[in-house]
This record gives structure tokens, sequence and C-alpha cells, in this order.
């Protein structure tokens, strides 16, 4: 039988075959998110012991759980213990496990464990830096997730009696929606499982296979081909159930790192993809303004000649501002006001509780950005609002962060920074009714409010 230092050896090598388990059609990880609470408990002066019980969600009724948390200087010290939980892939072949998590009241989930099953009865013990949290348990296709599943069975809950001794806070987090998992829309079969192969192996299988739909092993090649390694010893080679759990874990594990990896470059590679177009977009865009400049510079040669007359130029100014108009029209939906130009961002520029610029809110800045160099002089006002979800002063903020996030993104397309001013309007003014999930995206906005001489001073049109 090999040592450990020989399965290490063999981690490092490149298979030349695919595993029988990896079939053509893999799962898509297709990262859709939404939102859900829970209740945070602050930990942090409480002197002893405190225990909690577990409620089953609607997922799983006849699921309960206790834990004992303790809060130290530095870390938390959590003893769970549950019953009562079915097995996972009733919620679909791709589940095999149960995680316990821990959700800041800031939304940042961490993964605290596996909750391994017998006969639907599981342990946890575990350490958490955090002190103040809200505890809930997931289903999942693997132990190394980095973020829950919206399959939530068990959240945590007071005690009677001890209502008023914990402060409880409203956490909001992410959750992968089903089917995150699902092979291409058509519904996975269920692995044929048996005694002689370990749950932790078909975990590792889940873990490989999704990791490959992401491409990880073109863009994370060294982690994904020591999870295939490690993955081909857990299913080939003979030795002990230990041996084969740990490397079947250490498999597991490699191939979620190599899943995030994947995620992280292609992202950045679509970045750049986009900033190289948007690059092309405002050079276009300088172009055209230069041959504007050169026809306005005839134009205002050959009439420098004449005295015009204060009429002549409102008309001037008149054009101007009907051009703009047409012009950021063909771009986003543009209304003309006595302020000046407003031109409306909903829909596309924000997800629900995020600052993050979406691409497309990105291509639409970099277009108008041309415009604007293309007439000198011009002013922005960049205008930030969020939908009604949330409390005014989070709301305040986020609207603030989302209009500077616009506004820097302008400056870095060559917009002179002195000529944008960023404000958030939280809450205020939505367009749409707030009770639909429709309404409350157009409402996270972003208006771009467009002024200076020849667009305001003609008053509305």
């Amino acid at each position: 039988m090999p040592s450990w230092k020989w399965i290490y050896l063999i981690a490092g090598l490149t298979l030349q075959a695919q595993t029988p388990a990896l079939a053509p059609s893999v799962p898509r990880y297709r990262v859709t998110v939404e939102q859900n609470s829970a209740k945070a408990i602050n930990y942090r002066y409480m002197k002893a012991a405190v225990k909690i019980d577990f409620k089953g969600s609607a997922l799983a009724p006849m699921a309960s759980g206790e834990a004992k948390v303790s809060s130290g200087p530095t870390t938390t010290l959590i003893k769970a213990e549950f019953k009562g939980l079915a097995d996972p892939s009733q919620f679909g072949p791709e589940y095999l496990t149960y995680v316990l998590w821990a959700v800041s009241p800031e939304g940042r989930a961490t993964n605290l464990g596996e909750i391994l099953l017998k006969e639907g009865a599981g342990k946890v013990k575990v350490t958490e830096p955090l002190q103040s949290f809200g505890l809930v348990v997931t289903a999942e296709p693997y132990f190394a997730v980095t973020q829950p599943s919206n399959l939530v069975v068990l959240e945590n809950a007071v005690r009677k009696g001890m209502e008023g001794q914990v402060e409880l806070i409203d956490a909001r987090f992410d959750l992968l929606k089903r089917g995150t998992y699902s092979m291409g829309g058509a519904k996975p079969k269920p692995m044929a499982q048996d005694k002689d192969t370990l749950l932790e192996v078909y975990e590792a299988r889940n873990a490989v296979s999704i990791a490959m739909a992401e491409n990880a092993d073109a863009y994370a090649p060294e982690a994904f081909s020591r999870a295939m390694t490690q993955l081909q010893y857990s299913e080939t080679v003979k030795g002990t159930k230990k041996e084969k759990s740990d490397v079947a874990r250490m498999a597991t594990q490699n191939a979620e790192d190599a899943r995030l990896i994947a995620v992280k470059r292609q992202a950045a590679e679509s970045l750049e993809i986009e900033r190289a177009q948007a690059r092309a977009s405002l050079e276009q865009a300088r172009q055209e303004a230069d041959q504007a400049n050169a026809r306005a510079a005839l134009s205002a040669e050959a009439l420098a000649a004449s005295d015009r007359s204060r009429g002549a130029a409102q008309r001037d100014n008149t054009d101007l501002r009907a051009r703009l108009l047409e012009q950021l029209s063909a771009i986003l939906e543009t209304r003309a006001t006595a302020r000046g130009l407003i031109v409306d961002m909903s829909g596309m520029t924000f997800n629900t509780s995020k600052s993050e610029l979406l691409p497309l809110g990105r291509e639409k800045l970099a277009k108008i950005a041309g415009l604007i160099l293309a007439h000198p002089g011009l002013k922005m006002e960049v205008e930030g609002y969020t939908d009604s979800t949330g409390s005014d002063q989070l709301n305040q903020a986020l609207s603030e962060k989302r209009a500077v996030a616009a506004r820097d993104y302008l400056v870095t397309e060559g917009v002179a920074s002195s000529n944008i001013v960023a404000r958030g309007l939280g809450k205020a003014d939505p367009i749409e009714t707030n009770t639909t999930v429709a309404g409350r995206s157009k409402n996270r906005r972003v208006e771009l409010v467009v002024s200076g001489t020849g667009i305001t001073d003609s008053g509305a049109l």
C-alpha cells in the first residue's frame, strides 16, 4: 500500500485520461444570487455560554438542533448538534451533504464545516473569530463550497425566556439559487451510489465536474490537475478508508480552489475586453469630436466677419441642446428638463445592495463619456438611488457609493473630475413601484444630469 509521501507525489502528475465519473455533460455553475435574512446574535458581552436552538425551515420541518456558544477574548467556540435531517439528495441528486454557516451582520457567510450524518443526526465543533453572527444550515453539493445555496434547512433561534438577554441583529446575505449545479438546463441523473464508494468521493466528483464546467482546466490548470489526480487516486487505488477519504477531501478542496481562480481570471479577462471596447469607443468619439471641432473652427472663421445677433446665438444653443439630446437618447433614455438633460440608467447598473457597476452600465458610461468629451464646457451631476429595501441610513450610504462609482468610472474614461459632482439620494423619487422585483431593479439606478452653456440656458424643451 502506498505511503502518504507517494500520495503527494502522484498529486503533481497530469492525468492523460478523464475519470469515468466526469460525464460529457457536466454541471454548469451559474452564479445567480438571491437574498435571505437571518437573526444574528451578539455574543460579545455574554459572560457565560449561551444555548440556542435550531428550527427547521419549510424545506425540513422535522429537522431540529441546538448549539452551545462560548465567546472568548479572540474566538467563539460553537458546539452544535442536529437531528431529523433527511438525505440531502431529496433536494436534487447534485446535493450530497449539509454545511453549517456563520453569517455576519454585514452579510458575509463563512463555511464552518460539514455536518456528516448518521441516521439523520450530526455534530459540528468549531471556533469562529466573529462574535456577532447568525447560524444557518444548507444543503450543498460538497463540503468546500464558499457561498451558501438557498436550500436553507435550519436557522438559529433564541430560546424562550432569553429574548431580553441577547442582542439580535438582522443580517442579509446572498444565496445561490437552486439549479446552480444543474446540467445545462436538463435535470441531472442521480449518482448510482453504492456502499463501497465513500461519500467524500461523490463530493469530490461533484467538485471536479463543477470546476471543469467553469473552465478551470484552462484557467487554473495546476490546481485542477491536482484535484483530478487526487480524485482518480481515491477512486482506483486500494487503501484504507481514511486514506481514500482524506485524498478525496483534498480533491474537493483543490477543485473548489481551481473553480474560484477560474471565475476570477475569467472576470478579469471579460473586464479587460470591456475596457478595450470602451477605449475604442472613446477614441472614435474623440475623432468625431476633432472633426466636429474642425468644422466648427471653419464655421467660426467664416462667421467672424459678421456681427452675429443675440437671436442667432440662442438658436445655436438650441441646436446644440437638441443635437446632444438626440445623441444621448441613442445610448440611453434621456429627457430634457430645466436642470439640463437627464440620462436614466435604471435597471442595468447595480445588483441588490451592491455598488459595483454591472458590465452593461460600464459600457453605457464609456459611450456617454465620449459624447461629453466632444463638447467642452459641459458639466455633470451624478445622482445615485436605491430601492426601498433596507433602512434609510443604509440606503443613503449605498446611493452615495453608487453615485461615486459612476463618477469614478467617467473620470477613468477621460472626463475631468472638476466637471462632475456625485451625490446620493437614497430611496427618494422612485420611478417604479418597489413592490415588484422589476420595479425595484428600475429604482436601483444612477441618473446623469448634463448641463452647461447651451444646454440649460434655453429652458426645458
